[in-house]
């Protein structure tokens, strides 16, 4: 034995002696603990406050568990455990809460058998799960003979806490273990669970240790403020136990072919759907990760027509599948009886599916994160090694997979992004609290400032939502909103009002919104087909969109009706896929401005090809046909701005702005930065409000990951250098704002936030509102409550909007970096063509409209005319720095 292993062997019998016996015996089957085991079990033991991040298959829930189980037969075995929940278990999937039940099940099973086989009392520790499936008979059940364990879900855990009977049941929970922190912290589902947290607290007789379990999450001093909150101001203490990359991973960033722009599109497809074939025959199970659902299908389809596998050893797994045939995808994997599952997004969390030895990611994951996460999927044990192949098949994608395992290879993650101050979950909030007793104002907003999504939250913001819930905004009585609590200001106190509240809250609570099919009809009213909500908030008037493949121009739309004109020409602005497609971090975005900065470095050194191939292969893990594709791309881009008398290249710290006059007379003003859709959604419609607020006229706003476009009426000029000026950091939101106001997007939006904040009734007496009658009533609402000053509802829409959608935050700092001389705008005179690295941006809409093939050669006819301009040397533009 080494002296290495041996001290891993002394650790590892130190943490197991500190167990009850019965567990200790039982973990003699594995060789050892898991690193996020050995380090957390004593922590949890010491009832401490523990954040784990550790890879998918490290062992780190049942670290988790392990001290509570070995507790909770010591209490056992005294004759001291009681008729309570002593603790908590929250996932953010069902599917994640049954997963659980059996993982813990097996192992309380065979301590049970193992203190029968000693003669001793088996402690029959119990496990329940609660959710919205749950039936009547078993919470009754539940009442009598309450699980000592109880998974559950952060919906019906904040139902629980406002049960008059149950939640008696809730006062000596010790742990709390908040699974897949990553995923819940991210949305206003997480901003809901930090408050019943508080609340659960605050109910129990002393105050529970959380557990956080994280895969890949960046900062974790954040997360866990998230985790566990404040108390009288001040942070309170989580360990953090940080095993993020004990894992060995392996990444091969791939292009099928070295020229993307010049082979026919038909050849790269078969060129990689053989590679995927390759690959999947080489190893036993294999994920493949698609970014859309319409991708994924393409992908099994072609797989199918290959014979890659055979037909029942494939499938197909996202979220618009019936649940029957992807718990059946998943049940498969686990057995080891597929070869080969297609999947968007909906198998990146911790669902257990067994034993994956390959995952192959096509396009980019748009995050390191991400990334990840996926490729964590394959090798589920810490000895095994990760997997991943990335494949590329547009330039871009190409950089930003080679980015993002240069950023992963140096332990780098992208920033998460907690929603805080959210009106709309504290509205639903103060009622579930109403419900319980009666408060005193105070004391309940000192309750609500121990979230960490809430700390900053103000008195008179916490005011104005009591006074919205109590009534006080009387004009809204004659539109059927009629006050949820009683609020007396002079005493500072407030409760629940009527007896059907309780019934109305637990009907109506949650945050996830419901989503419908919009039709679509021309300007004769004749339907023409339907779209997702979630695209037409994306669309504004005059905005082109496809549809059964014809061109449409979008007019107006009432409810879930969409009207628009049929066109015969013209290119989309918005592709249809955009509502699926991830927006690239801004973390990444800064990553890929410094990478493209050291390549131009390499390029301006005059280095020879071979040393920047080098390069690029030894630091991102490409293959050559990948790393001779960006050299490519990369020089072209150059020797055309260099044509153009520009010297500057677009990277982290130079935003080139290109005035581009295309062949139809239109002036294009092309922002050629990476800082993510996020970002430039912000930028973009804050440029696009000035121009409109100066000319009166519409701006066509077009935004992809790696930059951006504004794009004038035929024969129209704007200033350039003036319009720069016009927006700065202190400004941006306020012409944010502005720009979002009247949308399709505030109008849905809205609903969201009024049904959160039960002001729009999802559920009344039992009975389910049409989606379409709360879309009519939050649309009559929204022009009504627009009028009245501060209205939280309304203000938490456009905060949304601004922050959680797009990142006004993120778009202010770049601008504040242009003031302080950090960043500077580069912005060229008129050119007849823009510069390769925006062609994709400008191909982009087409993809709707023509086949692949025939986009691809649009984008290569693009190309060869650079080309051909560049081998020329005509320069047909001068620039000035702005």
């Amino acid at each position: 034995m080494t002296s290495e292993s041996a001290t891993v062997q002394g650790q590892h019998k130190g943490v197991v002696d500190t167990l009850n016996p019965l567990v200790s015996k039982w973990l003699a089957r594995f060789e050892s603990l898991t690193p996020p085991q050995m380090l957390a079990i004593p922590l949890i033991q010491e009832g401490k406050n523990v954040l784990i991040a550790s890879p998918t298959g490290s062992g780190k829930t049942l670290a988790a568990f392990l001290s509570i189980i070995s507790e909770l037969i010591n209490l056992s075995q005294k004759g001291e455990i009681k008729e309570q929940v002593y603790c908590i278990y929250i996932s953010p999937l069902r599917a994640l809460s049954n997963d659980i039940k059996k993982n813990l099940l097996l192992p309380l099973e065979e301590i049970d058998k193992i203190a029968k086989e000693q003669d001793i009392q088996p402690p029959n520790i119990r496990v329940a799960t609660r959710t919205g499936d749950t039936a009547q008979s078993e919470r009754a059940r539940m009442l009598k003979h309450p699980p000592h364990i109880l998974i559950t879900t952060p919906e019906s855990l904040s139902i629980m806490i406002t049960a008059p009977k149950f939640k008696e049941k809730l006062r000596s929970v010790r742990w709390v273990i908040v699974d897949e922190i990553h995923e819940i912290c991210e949305s206003k589902r997480g901003v809901h669970l930090s408050l019943t947290l508080e609340r659960l607290e605050n109910l129990c007789d002393i105050p529970p240790a959380r557990i956080g379990l994280s895969a890949t999450i960046h900062p974790l001093p954040e997360v866990a403020r998230y985790l566990v909150g404040y108390s009288n101001g001040k942070e309170r203490e989580c360990s953090i136990v940080d095993t993020r990359f004990v894992k060995k991973t392996e990444f091969l960033v791939s292009s099928p072919v070295r020229d993307l722009i010049g082979t026919e599109s038909s050849r790269i497809t078969d060129k990689m759907y053989d590679q995927i074939k390759e690959l999947i025959r080489r190893y036993r199970t294999s994920l493949v990760f698609t970014n859309t659902r319409s991708g994924t299908e393409r992908v099994v389809y072609h797989l199918a027509k290959l014979n890659a596998v055979n037909l029942e050893e494939l499938a197909a797994h996202h979220s618009s599948l019936s649940r029957e045939i992807r718990l059946d995808v998943e049940d498969r994997l686990k057995q080891g009886r597929m070869k080969v599952v297609v999947t968007s997004t909906s198998l990146e969390l911790g669902i257990d599916i067994g034993s994956i030895d390959l995952v192959v990611q096509i396009g980019s994951p748009k995050s390191i994160s991400r990334c990840l996460q996926r490729i964590g999927r394959s090798g589920h044990s810490l000895q095994n090694t990760s997997r991943g192949v990335l494949i590329g098949l547009e330039r871009d994608d190409l950089v930003e997979d080679m980015v993002i395992v240069r950023e992963a290879l140096k332990g780098r993650l992208d920033r998460v992004h907690i929603p805080k101050g959210s009106l709309d979950v504290l509205a639903q909030h103060i009622v579930g609290m109403a419900l319980e007793k009666k408060w005193n104002t105070e004391e309940a907003f000192h309750l609500i400032r121990r979230s960490y999504c809430y700390k900053d939250l103000d008195y008179e913001t916490f005011e104005r939502v009591l006074k919205y819930l109590s009534g006080a905004y009387s004009t809204l009585e004659g539109y059927k909103v009629y006050g949820k609590i009683w609020y007396d200001a002079n005493e500072k106190v407030f409760g629940k009002r009527g007896k059907l509240m309780r019934v109305i809250y637990s009907t109506n609570i949650g945050t996830i919104p419901d989503e419908v099919a919009v039709k679509v009809y021309d300007e004769k009213k004749r339907p023409v087909g339907s779209i997702e909500e979630e695209f037409l908030e994306r669309l504004s008037k005059g905005d082109i969109f496809t549809l059964g493949g014809r061109l449409f121009m979008f007019r107006r739309a009432k409810g879930f009706k969409a009207y628009v004109s049929r066109i015969r020409d013209g290119k989309p602005t918005v592709p249809s896929w955009f509502s699926e497609m991830l927006p690239l971090s801004f973390d990444l975005g800064e990553a890929i401005g410094d990478f493209r900065n050291q390549v131009f470095e390499l390029v301006r050194m005059k280095k020879r090809k071979d040393v920047i191939l080098d390069f690029i292969m030894s630091t991102t893990h490409a293959d050559t046909n990948a790393a001779e594709a960006v050299i490519g791309y990369f020089d072209a881009e150059m020797r055309f701005l260099r044509q153009i008398g520009i010297d500057q290249t677009p990277d982290n710290k130079n935003i080139i702005v290109e005035n581009y006059i295309d062949k139809e007379g239109r002036q294009n003003i092309i922002f050629n930065c990476v800082f993510g859709r996020r970002v430039h959604d912000a930028l973009s419609r804050a440029y696009a409000q000035v121009i409109s607020e100066r000319l009166g006229r519409n701006v066509l706003v077009t935004v992809q990951d790696s930059c951006f476009s504004l794009t004038l009426e035929p024969g129209i000029r704007y200033d350039i250098n003036s319009l720069l000026a016009d927006v700065n950091a202190k400004n941006i939101r306020e012409k944010l704002i502005e720009s979002i106001k009247h949308t399709e997007m505030t109008k849905r939006r809205f609903r969201h936030c009024a049904t959160r904040a039960l002001m729009v009734l999802r559920n009344y007496k039992g009975h389910e509102i049409r989606l379409s009658k709360q879309q009519i009533n939050s649309q009559i609402l929204l022009s009504v409550s627009e009028k009245l000053d501060k209205f939280p509802i309304v203000e938490e829409t456009y905060r949304e909007i601004v922050e959680d959608m797009m990142d006004v935050e993120q778009a202010a700092s770049v601008l504040k970096d242009v003031e302080r001389g950090v960043r500077r705008f580069i912005v060229t005179k008129e050119l007849d063509l823009p510069s390769p690295f925006t062609h994709e941006l400008l191909v982009s809409g087409y993809t709707d409209v023509v086949l692949m093939e025939d986009r691809r050669a649009l984008l290569n006819a693009l190309y060869q005319t650079v080309m051909r301009r560049i081998g020329k040397g005509h320069a047909r533009s001068h620039h000035k720095a702005g």
